[in-house]
């Protein structure tokens, strides 16, 4: 018997979840309020086990595989640049939307106990107060830990990734001997961690339906409107990123018309919208860029790079999830605060693994960035699945864009 596809579980699972936490919540005919908080606490805390090792194999792996060779040094430069730019850009699109039209706040009163978040204890809220533009100073500080072991089992992020960069990087400079050892090493620990996580993605409809049904046990329909609210400012900022700010990119620099590229990227697109995976869309990837003249050499590195660091869409909705729970709570978003969640945003989208979902991992790493609790988490859940088809796509658009553009960057230095 063919095994029911996973979006297709998580969609039953929230579709059961809104009964279930009708009738079996702490007012339903039975209470299961309990049973529901402790299927969604396995789930958060199986995705709070993998973010170390996770993001640390990631980025090396993503940094150590490029060719040190000179041409292909300057690609992945050219690479590089260009997935941190369209990535920040990404960010910023999302940041001024959610500014603007602040989903967490509703009739201008916090969403807080609408969506039945539990307040702040004294220890984060004194936390939280200290957040201000001199924050900006502690970012830096924090991407170099004293001691990295210490930060890993902290959960201090910005650290592991800045070592884990630097760490990849040194890698290439290793003589062919211990070089190979530790790519080997590396790319080992990296598919381990991916199929860890396509083990904690099976139980991810356990963990929605419990976490779910624990907030409407809670909230019932309250919580709707803010989530709506929500979903369709990520849509929005998604909907710009894709045909204004890539596009423009697009047509200017990777002389490509956007429409045109954009039907032969239509296979590719469709199979990142049903499959939530970048890195499983990326043979489709490869034959769209492929079919508009796209020469190999280019599609064969940037593209398999950008499945592993490039994650626009990602990147957008991690720094809108984390503005929407803040507002929720009715904090103070002050500018240092801010920057924190765009630093992060980017740095973690960096590392995300291409597979359905694992952008919740990053999404906990911002909420602990910035102070709040990860068990907050639950609340996007609700509208995360559809929103994850999405952001996918936007991911897999971006990286096709990419190789246009430096298709287009190689041709005209090779013409010079």
């Amino acid at each position: 018997m063919k095994r029911v596809a996973l979006h297709w579980q998580i969609l039953v699972a929230l579709v059961l979840s809104i009964p279930l936490g009708i009738f079996f919540g702490s007012e339903g005919l039975i209470d299961l309020s309990g049973v529901f908080s402790f299927m969604g606490s396995i789930f958060l805390n199986a995705l709070k086990m993998i973010v170390v090792p996770l993001i640390i194999s990631a980025i090396i792996t993503g940094v150590s595989n490029i060719s040190s060779e000179k041409g292909f040094a300057r690609m992945g430069l050219k690479t590089i640049l260009y997935y941190l730019f369209t990535s920040f850009i990404a960010i910023l699109t999302g940041l001024v939307l959610v500014n603007i039209f602040k989903p967490g706040i509703i009739s201008g009163v916090p969403a807080r106990e609408v969506l039945a978040l539990s307040s702040l204890t004294a220890e984060q809220m004194s936390a939280l107060e200290g957040k201000g533009t001199n924050e900006i100073f502690t970012i830096f500080l924090r991407m170099v830990p004293p001691n990295i072991f210490k930060a890993a089992s902290e959960g201090q992020m910005l650290g592991l990734i800045t070592f884990s960069l630097i760490f990849g990087f040194f890698i290439r400079k290793l003589s062919e001997n211990y070089k190979s050892v530790q790519l080997n090493f590396w790319n080992g620990v990296y598919d381990i961690m991916l199929g860890i996580t396509n083990l904690v993605m099976r139980i991810a409809p356990l963990g929605v339906l419990g976490l779910v049904a624990l907030t409407v046990s809670q909230t019932g329909f309250d919580s709707i409107m803010p989530l709506l609210k929500f979903a369709l400012i990520v849509i929005a900022a998604l909907l710009f990123h894709v045909f204004v700010s890539t596009s423009l990119m697009l047509y200017s620099l990777g002389k490509m018309k956007p429409l045109f590229y954009m039907k032969a990227m239509s296979k590719a697109l469709l199979t990142a919208f049903s499959t939530s995976s970048s890195s499983a869309t990326l043979p489709e990837t490869i034959e769209g860029v492929t079919q508009v003249g796209v020469p190999k050499r280019v599609s064969s590195f940037v593209l398999p790079l950008g499945a592993t660091i490039n994650m626009d869409g990602t990147a957008l909705y991690e720094c809108v999830a984390a503005m929407f729970i803040a507002q929720a709570y009715g904090l103070d978003i002050s500018f240092g605060m801010q920057l924190t969640i765009v630093l992060v945003a980017l740095l973690t989208s960096i590392g995300v693994a291409g597979v359905p979902s694992a952008s919740l991992v990053a999404i906990v790493i911002i909420l602990k960035a910035i102070g709040l609790p990860d068990t907050a988490l639950g609340l996007i859940l609700v509208v995360d699945r559809p929103l994850d088809m999405l952001r996918t796509a936007v991911n897999v658009w971006s990286d096709s864009c990419g190789a246009a553009i430096i298709s287009a960057s190689e041709n005209s230095q090779s013409n010079n």
